[in-house]
This record gives structure tokens, sequence and C-alpha cells, in this order.
């Protein structure tokens, strides 16, 4: 199997599409005002919102975005009006993260995990 897409839950989609063009994101679908569709600029993933009537409670996905210039990507974010919830820091699963949250409250993880992402010391064989 391979991962096609993840999709979150928007109030807003036409809010949302600003949002995740900020971050980075290439919008290759837009179906306002109920969906649109994204390509990440690096690998074969894609990355979709749909408009939904109320957002769940509770945690709800997180989704994880990886970059190998966090840092930078997070200084221009910030610049662009982007508010995180915490800036870069180094975690004890040695990967560095910045965490932020999209228009609806979704929670969006920046990343860079290197050889680590999928390497960790402590893999199983």
């Amino acid at each position: 199997m391979n991962l096609n897409q993840v999709t979150v839950p928007s109030l807003n989609v036409e809010q949302s599409v600003s949002f995740y063009k900020k971050l980075g994101l290439k919008l290759i679908v837009e179906a306002l005002p109920r969906y649109a569709r994204f390509e990440c600029l690096e690998g074969d993933a894609t990355f979709s919102v749909h408009l939904v009537d109320s957002l769940l409670s509770g945690e709800g996905v997180i989704v994880y975005f990886e970059t190998e210039r966090l840092d930078e990507e997070v200084k221009r974010l910030i610049e662009a009006g982007i508010s995180f919830d915490e800036l870069p820091t180094d975690q004890s699963y040695l990967w560095r993260e910045a965490r932020l949250r999209d228009p609806d409250g979704n929670r969006i993880i920046l990343f860079y995990g290197g050889v680590n992402r999928k390497n960790p010391p402590w893999r199983i064989n």
C-alpha cells in the first residue's frame, strides 16, 4: 500500500486554501466552497480539505509535513502571518518539530526527521 492523500475537515474551505497555499502546498483542485486538493512539493502524496457542517471534538488527526529546511520555513511562515503553538524544538524521538493549527484547529506539525523518520535507533527489524 501507498498513502495517497489525507483529507481534513473545514468550516471554510476558501480560508483553508489560503492557509495551505501559504504553507507551500500547490493547489491542484479548487471546487469551492466544498473541496480543495493540493500536491506536496516533494514526494507523491496529496492533501485535501473538505467542507463539513461541524468539526469533530477531541484531538482529531495530526498531519505531519516534513521539510529539511524546517527553521527557515518556520521563519518564512511567521513573516507571512502564520502563528505557531510551538517553534522548532528537538524532540526526544530525534525529530525536530514545530507545531501549529490550521484555521479550523486541525493540528499540523512541520518537522524534520532525517534518517530517524523511518530508521530510528529503536526500529524493529
